[in-house]
């Protein structure tokens, strides 16, 4: 499968499990630069239109993470699963960045920024949730159904995305996601930048503000080490189970014993991930 078109130029393109492990590089309305994005196609796709999973990376991370570390291509070659990965932020020259990690590039936090010099590029939601499915959808020939998976920052992304956009994914799971931004450090530096010092907008961006009034009760499952080493300062994912009690929702919050923050942790469950979401993905709606 290599369909040709004018807006996009592959730029890796790797036989992996029977699929192709593809990298992209296209041009986004939505962040005013170019974009990597990867998209593994599993070999059912040579026959069928399968499913989409979505993966959102966490801080300091490229689209090459997920695609090298995580395993994922055994278990989306297994299902008959395409899988997107894009980058955690807008590149490029003209993008505005900051000194360390966890603000600027690598770090966009999925949201739409709304304060200078960020509100140019920082628009993360609107690509994740509507410029990039879309260009799949244009691109990639699919069956429509799609999920939506990360870890850390990604995690958050995940949640908050799937919270946002009722109805657009079929399924939600994180790995050791930021739960609540506007509680934490690394939430509370990254959004008095992206989105100004009211706290309250800040809410609209937060899993745990959103699961009160979710429009929908998507099953949340979420996989959390107990050796993480952003446990207790940048995670706690408690605040998620008491947010889920308190609005109804459903949450499957397994803690994982001696298991950290790496993707070490994450090839470890991958695999449990893709079953969880097939159960939705391969139901006719």
């Amino acid at each position: 499968m290599n369909p040709k078109h004018t807006d996009r130029e592959r730029i890796e393109h790797r036989a992996c499990f029977g699929g192709w492990q593809d990298v992209y590089r296209h041009q986004s309305e939505a962040l005013d630069c170019a974009m990597h994005v990867a998209v593994y196609l599993p070999p059912q796709a040579e026959q069928r239109r399968c499913p989409v999973l979505y993966w959102l990376s966490g801080l300091t991370c490229t689209e090459q993470n997920f695609i090298t570390k995580a395993g994922a291509q055994r278990y989306a070659a297994d299902h008959g699963v395409i899988v997107v990965a894009p980058d955690t932020s807008p590149r490029g020259d003209a993008v505005p960045d900051a000194d360390g990690y966890d603000l600027g590039k690598g770090a966009g936090f999925y949201l739409d920024a709304t304060q200078a010099p960020w509100s140019s590029h920082y628009r993360m939601q609107d690509y994740v949730a509507r410029e990039l499915p879309d260009w799949i959808d244009a691109h990639i020939p699919n069956s429509g159904a799609r999920a939506i998976s990360g870890h850390s920052m990604g995690g958050h992304g995940a949640l908050v995305t799937a919270l946002r956009n009722p109805g657009r994914y079929r399924s939600v799971s994180a790995f050791s996601p930021i739960v609540s931004p506007t509680q934490v450090p690394w939430g509370q530096k990254a959004f008095a930048a992206y989105l100004g010092e009211d706290r309250e907008a800040w809410k609209a961006w937060d899993a745990c503000e959103l699961i009160a009034d979710a429009q929908e009760r998507l099953p949340l499952l979420v996989d959390q080490g107990e050796d993480d080493e952003f446990l207790d300062t940048q995670l706690q994912p408690e605040r998620l189970a008491a947010a889920c009690d308190a609005a109804g929702h459903p949450l499957d919050l397994r803690m994982r014993k001696g298991y950290d923050h790496s993707y070490y942790f994450i090839a470890s469950f991958i695999g449990e991930h893709f079953i969880f979401h097939m159960r939705q993905l391969s139901r006719t709606r």
